[in-house]
């Protein structure tokens, strides 16, 4: 009988614990951040077309969530402490029930410094195999812009933290009644790129394979991300969620414009590059045709000729 009392009045602390702990979380969490249901239990922040500044706390990438039978999955958190604890705000606002996986599509900060508000009993990081390998050689550097663009007040608290699961080829994780099938693609945007379909709707999250509206950004190789678009366009798909753009799109239809302007690039480097053209001049003329169909134009497009100028010039 002692036994059982000694069993029973742990319990009733670990519960306490518990309750303790959520409370004080919610009593410090910021106001959560909007979000669109696109589909049954799937909800997707529409993030500005901004760079990171201390208004927006580099929530400036698109994130969502799925809500299973049993546990909820985060995909991507904001680029900042700041922006994953609304992110988690909004989810709660929604649900209690436990976190249990946090993916990062990619590495940029603007998709996975958000990762530091969802360090929570039982949630697991994942992401692509190359992921922790490719963070842990920009970390410092991703740490000490977004400091340095969004300001102290809003940087404070944000880590750079990895995943511990890793996806090589594929992996399905189970949220209870839900299954998300998670796909790892060679080097495309980066060389990090994941892509999650939540089986139950048909909705699949690009990451930034995909981007409407603001202009794609060229980390990676521009063939590479070329074939895996060509790939991804054949896979049918009830909507995609972009990394940048609005809520969900519809597919294939919603590659298009970024498939021209990524076709443009390619072929304007490609020519210039034959005609002997310096990479300064290819980095200020390469896809000027695509200037006014893109927002952050000016910021993006002559490091995308660049990277592309240096991708193409050995062909």
């Amino acid at each position: 009988m002692k036994c059982r009392n000694r069993a029973l009045a742990c319990l009733f602390l670990i519960t306490c614990l518990v309750f303790l702990h959520c409370f004080a979380q919610a009593e410090t969490l910021p106001s959560p951040l909007p979000v669109t249901e696109v589909a049954e239990g799937v909800f997707v922040f529409v993030a500005p077309y901004e760079l990171a500044t201390p208004g927006n706390a580099d929530a400036i990438g698109n994130a969502g969530f799925v809500i299973g039978d049993e546990a909820v999955a985060v995909i991507d958190t904001g680029g900042s402490q700041q922006a994953g604890l609304a992110l988690l705000a909004a989810i709660r606002a929604r649900t209690g029930k436990p976190i249990r996986y946090v993916i990062d599509t990619h590495v940029h900060p603007d998709h996975l410094l958000g990762n530091a508000a969802f360090r929570l009993p039982g949630a697991v990081i994942v992401g692509h195999a190359n992921l922790p390998e490719a963070l842990a050689a920009r970390a410092e550097t991703y740490l000490s812009a977004t400091r340095r663009l969004i300001g102290e007040a809003a940087f404070a608290g944000t880590e750079a933290l990895g995943p511990t699961l890793l996806v090589k080829d594929r992996l399905a994780l189970d949220l209870g009644g839900r299954r998300l099938l998670l796909e790892a693609w060679p080097t495309a945007h980066t060389n990090t790129d994941l892509t999650v379909m939540d089986e139950k709707t048909g909705t699949w999250f690009l990451g930034d394979l995909l981007f409407a509206g603001h202009i794609p950004a060229l980390d990676g190789s521009l063939r590479g991300w070329l074939a895996v678009i060509d790939v991804l366009r054949a896979r049918p798909a009830a909507r995609v969620v972009p990394g940048h753009g609005p809520a969900a799109m519809p597919w294939p239809e919603g590659a298009e414009a970024m498939l021209r302007y990524l076709q443009r690039l390619r072929d304007d480097v490609r020519t210039m590059i034959a005609q002997g053209r310096t990479l300064r001049q290819t980095a200020e003329q390469a896809a000027q045709s695509e200037r006014g169909n893109w927002r952050l134009f000016d910021d993006f497009n002559a490091r995308n000729a660049t990277s592309a100028y240096h991708e193409l010039e050995w062909e």
